[in-house]
């Protein structure tokens, strides 16, 4: 029986959820940083008060979100970025993200734009055709798509949201 050894299965479940929460409360943290940069109080700032909630439904200690809004002095070099591209079939992407260099972050986003046959939309010519709700950007009016282009934009989200400056990304499919 050798090779089968539980704590060394335990190990490496326990790895690959520990990298996941990790990358998720790195967000989480970059999101309260850039929110409290504004007003550190969260009763006079809705924006930081919905990124703590969404921080304590996710599970990340309070300890921790006090630290990010301590810490919120630092995050100047912290920005909001929101990308607009172009899918495969006329599809629309609304990418939303916090980066502390915009333009390495566009640059990254264009070469792996490459990979799916997306280009890189001007500011606020897709804007419009999504509308801006408590949960992010709803389409206003949904394309349908093949199913070879829809696999093809869920890839492109699947690998944005697992970096570490995108937050979310919307589609109008």
């Amino acid at each position: 029986m050798s090779g089968h050894s539980k704590w060394s299965q335990i190990k490496h479940k326990k790895e690959a959820t520990d990298k996941k929460r990790g990358a998720l409360f790195s967000k989480l943290v970059h999101n309260i940083r850039v929110a409290a940069k504004d007003d550190p109080n969260p009763e006079f700032n809705p924006r930081l008060r919905t990124a703590i909630l969404k921080a304590k439904s996710e599970g990340m200690p309070q300890e921790n979100i006090e630290r990010a809004i301590k810490n919120a002095s630092e995050a100047d070099e912290l920005e909001d970025i929101l990308i607009e591209a172009y899918g495969p079939e006329g599809s629309g992407i609304i990418i939303e993200g916090v980066t502390d260099n915009k333009n390495r972050t566009i640059n990254e986003l264009k070469s792996l734009f490459k990979d799916f046959e997306v280009k890189l939309a001007p500011q606020g010519s897709l804007l419009w055709s999504f509308e801006r709700t408590d949960d992010g950007y709803k389409p206003k009016f949904p394309i349908p798509v093949s199913e070879h282009a829809k696999e093809k934009i869920n890839k492109l989200a699947e690998e944005l949201r697992e970096r570490e400056d995108i937050n979310e990304v919307y589609t109008n499919i």
